[in-house]
Formats: C-alpha cells, structure tokens, sequence
C-alpha cells in the first residue's frame, strides 16, 4: 500500500496525468481569454505533467530500468527522477501547491462566503469551486498529520506525506475538470 510501487503511488501517478488530461482539454477552449488565463491553464497542466512523471521516475517504475551510476550519486533514492536531487525540486514546489491548495480550497470559500466583496472580480475565472473544501481540507490534516509524525507526536498512519500527495494532486485534478466543465458550458451557452 505505502510502498515505491504501492497503491498511493500508482495514484498520484494516475490522478496526475488526469489532471493533464483536463488541462489539455481545457486548453482547447482558452482562445479569447487573455494570455494570462491560458497561462494559468498551462502551468496547471505542466505542473501535473512534472508530478506524473515524477511520481513514475519518467518510466522507470514502470519498464524498471537501472538507475545509471552517475544519477544514483546525486539522487538520494537513487532514482531516475529530479525530485530526489534538490529541496528546490521537492519540497519547495510541494509546499507552494499545499498553500494553494490551502488558499484556493479553504481561504477563499471561507471569504467567499463571509466576506464576497473583497475577492477580486477579474480572477472569478480562475477561483476554485466551493465543491473542492473538503478535498483541500483533507490535504491540509493529512499534511498536519505529517508534521506531527515529524514531532513524534504522533502516527496516524504510515507515510502521511504520500496522504498528504494524493489530495493535492486530487484537488488539481477535481479544479481542471470544474474548469473544464464551466468552459464547455460557457461555449454551449454562446
């Protein structure tokens, strides 16, 4: 269940390329939106691309190749992936999709429904549905959960950055495919 090639793993793997699924198809319905939304779409996509991949060692838990020697020494798993080599690559882009997805699935619904007025109007297209709180709320115990397995505090369960993984990846696939859906519905309607 928690191991390399586990149940949580195959997961992340295969909500992360659904989620680049829904951003292509997202993609296809950007024309006339501003640079900026088709950027946003992009980045989203791109950056489940880069966590499927990852999550996969780009291939290598699947066609089970040998890491070669010269990677094995800078990667500290000693797998054929980036995210092994530098907390730049690990833990810094973890952290920012955690405070977006914290940001997005819980701040926003919370000001949404307490303070609607202060939400900016031009970013209506981009803003995450209410839908997506709970899926954003269990991402952020399960990260809580981490950090107090860190402390010794206490173990919920085995791996809780893998939980943790797995509602993030979640709620970026869930976000593309409300947006996904939301454009469609949008082009129907004109």
């Amino acid at each position: 269940m928690y191991g390399e090639n586990g149940i949580l793993e195959t997961l992340q793997w295969i909500v992360a390329m659904a989620a680049v699924g829904a951003g292509l198809a997202c993609l296809r319905y950007c024309k006339g939106r501003g640079r900026w939304f088709t950027a946003w779409v992009l980045l989203g996509t791109l950056g489940s691309l880069y966590i499927g991949l990852e999550e996969i060692s780009y291939g290598q838990h699947l066609l089970r190749w040998e890491t070669p020697e010269y990677w094995q020494n800078i990667n500290d798993q000693g797998e054929t992936n980036l995210h092994n080599t530098s907390s730049w690559l690990d833990q810094k882009p973890r952290l920012i999709l955690l405070i977006g997805v914290i940001a997005g699935g819980i701040i926003l619904p919370l000001v949404r429904r307490f303070r609607p007025a202060v939400l900016p109007a031009r970013f209506n297209a981009i803003y995450p549905p209410d839908a997506l709180f709970w899926t954003a709320l269990c991402a952020a115990l399960a990260h809580k959960a981490n950090w107090l397995k860190k402390l010794g505090i206490s173990e919920i369960y085995n791996r809780p950055s893998e939980v943790n993984e797995i509602f993030m990846y979640y709620f970026v696939f869930l976000y593309l495919l409300f947006m996904l859906h939301r454009l469609r519905g949008e082009k129907t309607a004109s």
